[in-house]
């Protein structure tokens, strides 16, 4: 950890953002509401397990460096359905936060999947603010919770698995929600009854969504949407960029840090042989690159670039991509791998803007066929320039400086 932090000058107010840094959108979306803020109200304070100098470049954000689990055993546990902390894992989080927050003083703490803050905040009686996504929300309005890629549905097969699935599910939350309970309750804190109450917990939630793609049911006035962070990499652009000609359907794949890496192939394997253009972004985790065929590939792409031109996206579902797709009007084909991104499709889908895809059971066959429904069905793209049209009447910077403002004191 840093030094000591200096007394703050005038009359700035401290704001603690902490991220869980296991995906790069968890980051980036704190980053970006940080970014927002007035310098000449605020000091901004960050803690991350490390601090990417093509992220925080520019920034006058003082860093703090904070213990993170390992990102490759987080996604692993996320894919496997298994639950992230232990007991042991969770104190010594606790530990290291209130030792920041000691340091520190924060009028405030913003937290991004930083679930021990659920501790350590109220321990060192400092408000905290959870960041997190509506769908996990416990007042989401939902005829049920989708059912993920569990083990358990490779082992019954989808249908049977489907049967069990819900009988399953509070067995399944109350232990993820177990360790973090009992950490609590040696902190005198009462327990959780529930997984979506742990994950949305605080003296104030924000939402980065749009009210109307996730609403909600008689939440207390301290939950509050933002709307949607966006955020895309500043960055040059590719050599092939500019030779594309536009005259064929242009589709962007983008599986981010966190989609299964392996299905990738599988999803161009399914492209090929359509008549359209693929921008791929490979994020390092596929060893391809350039022009190959109807194929264009870098690591990295400017993601609202890529969307705004494209006629369809394909991601892993999640909110990060997602999202910048529907801000940009153009469906969503969804291949989830964990529960979150489920969540997140599964709300698109029902909102008519595109096609979730299990990633369990996903072929080539499987993609070709989404892709011509989605292309040839106008209702997916009309209801994808609704959503467009909900998406720019949401400021999420502006939002979240009022909600601040109001709650910074």
């Amino acid at each position: 950890m840093n030094s000591v932090a200096e007394e703050p000058s005038g009359q700035l107010k401290r704001i603690l953002f902490v991220v869980e840094n296991t995906t790069l959108s968890q980051v980036v979306r704190l980053l970006v509401l940080a970014r927002g803020l007035d310098q000449q109200q605020y000091e901004v304070h960050f803690a991350c397990s490390a601090f990417d100098p093509m992220l925080f470049n520019g920034t006058a954000f003082r860093q703090w460096q904070l213990f993170t689990m390992d990102k490759k055993a987080f996604l692993s546990a996320a894919e496997k359905g298994k639950s992230f902390y232990t007991e042991k894992l969770l104190r010594r989080y606790v530990a290291a936060e209130s030792e920041l927050i000691g340091t520190v003083k924060p009028e405030i703490i913003i937290g991004d999947a930083r679930f021990s803050l659920s501790v350590s905040a109220p321990a060192c009686n400092v408000p905290y603010t959870a960041l997190i996504n509506a769908y996990w929300s416990p007042f989401a309005v939902r005829d049920s919770f989708p059912m993920p890629d569990h083990p358990m549905v490779r082992l019954l097969g989808e249908k049977l698995a489907a049967r069990y699935f819900p009988k399953a599910l509070p067995a399944v939350f109350e232990r993820f929600a177990r360790p973090l309970n009992r950490v609590r309750k040696e902190f005198g804190l009462p327990a959780f009854d529930s997984l979506p109450e742990m994950l949305t917990w605080g003296n104030f939630t924000l939402y980065p969504d749009p009210a109307e793609l996730v609403p909600l049911k008689n939440q207390p006035d301290t939950h509050i949407f933002l709307g949607p962070v966006l955020w895309s990499p500043a960055m040059g652009l590719p050599s092939w960029w500019n030779e594309i000609d536009g005259s064929s359907p242009l589709i962007y794949v983008n599986m981010g840090s966190s989609g299964k890496a392996a299905l990738l192939p599988e999803i161009l394997k399914g492209l090929r042989s359509l008549p359209a253009t693929i921008l791929a972004a490979t994020a390092g985790r596929y060893a391809a690159a350039g022009a190959d065929g109807n194929v264009h590939a870098a690591e990295f792409l400017p993601g609202d670039l890529a969307a705004r031109r494209s006629a369809l996206v394909i991601c892993n579902g999640g909110a990060g991509t997602a999202y910048q797709a529907l801000s940009e009007g153009a469906p969503v084909l969804g291949i989830p791998t964990n529960f979150d991104q489920y969540l997140s499709m599964t709300a698109i889908e029902k909102a008519g803007c595109g096609i979730l895809l299990r990633s369990g059971t996903l072929t080539a066959e499987k993609v070709r066929q989404a892709v011509n429904r989605i292309l040839e069905t106008s209702a997916y793209r009309e209801a994808a320039q609704r959503m467009k049209h909900i998406f720019s009447r949401y400021n999420a910077v502006e939002r979240f400086s009022s909600f601040l403002l109001k709650n910074a004191r």
